[in-house]
């Protein structure tokens, strides 16, 4: 250990600062919020240097994992929260990757104005979220937007789509999307001008139909980028807050309604916050993730052992 310390002294050193700001920014209040689950602190509760208030809360074990889990109503009902928070998921990383890839697909084929394409097709990726979030919000208005605007003027009805209905869970898809795809387009874009041009090619001469070259080149060959980024996507879209925030408002919406604005609602929002609650929400979240992230990883590894 000394002679490592004496050979690599200086990347320690460039390192530590890293390290410091990480333990201090993420694990530490890692740490916190796993101790506040296994208590019942809460607004009453915590510490009030003000109020000059000690702390009071108790340690409970496992019982608000418990409560969580038992799909209490009390307790947001957590496993219809886990499923809309998956529907939202997947539809949120189906969608994005879809159009993500057809616009790649597009503007990695040489067109005249391609450079002026790539820019405004970044732009929604450039514009600040709550901006995109609040411009989408007046468009979903019921009376003045411009959505309901165009479907009148074509005959079709007016919904409330940000009112109490599943409306509600599409308008924030749609926002959400229209968010994400920039990304993705980028990443695909990427990837498509990495495969060989010659492949394309000589399956062109051999006869290949324009699906059989999506099929066995471009797909095969956008494998790793595609793993990545709908790894990331997912992990992003299952605890993207802002977008519902912003679109349906502080007032909790129970149709758009997933795990991480609920454990949002627990910690900020009632007579008496629950942080406890709160906490285990984001510990389970994390779970969730953690436990995808590895069976996900694991199935790429035995789909590229395979071929």
């Amino acid at each position: 250990m000394r002679r490592t310390l004496e050979r690599h002294w200086y990347a320690y050193a460039m390192v530590a600062p890293v390290v410091v700001v990480l333990a201090v920014l993420v694990l530490y209040p890692l740490v916190q919020g796993i101790w506040f689950t296994l208590t019942d602190i809460n607004e009453s509760t915590i510490a009030n240097p003000v109020l000059d208030r000690p702390a009071s809360y108790s340690f409970v074990g496992l019982r608000n994992y418990l409560n969580v889990l038992s799909g209490d109503p009390s307790f947001g009902s957590f496993w219809s929260t886990l499923l809309r928070t998956v529907i939202w998921t997947g539809s949120c990383v189906v969608l994005t990757y879809g159009v993500g890839l057809g616009l790649a697909m597009l503007l990695n084929r040489p067109m005249r104005l391609r450079a002026l394409y790539r820019v405004l097709l970044i732009l929604p990726w450039a514009v600040p979220v709550f901006i995109s979030a609040f411009a989408w919000k007046f468009m979903f208005n019921s009376q003045f937007g411009v959505i309901n605007q165009l479907l009148g003027a074509l005959g079709l009805g007016q919904p409330v789509w940000l009112g109490q209905t599943d409306l509600a869970l599409v308008a924030v898809v749609i926002v959400n999307v229209w968010v994400g795809v920039p990304f993705m387009m980028l990443a695909l874009l990427g990837g498509l001008q990495s495969i060989p041009a010659d492949l394309y090619e000589a399956a062109e001469v051999d006869g290949a139909t324009p699906w059989q070259r999506f099929r066995d080149i471009t797909l095969p060959g956008l494998r790793s980028v595609s793993s990545t980024v709908v790894l990331l996507g997912i992990i992003w879209t299952f605890n993207m807050f802002p977008v519902i925030y912003l679109v349906t408002g502080p007032a909790a919406n129970p149709n758009t309604r997933i795990l991480v604005t609920y454990a949002f609602e627990r910690f900020f929002s009632g007579a008496s916050r629950d942080y406890a609650v709160a906490s285990t929400y984001g510990v389970l979240i994390l779970s969730v993730l953690l436990v995808f992230a590895a069976f996900y990883r694991r199935a790429l590894r035995r789909q590229e052992a395979f071929a």
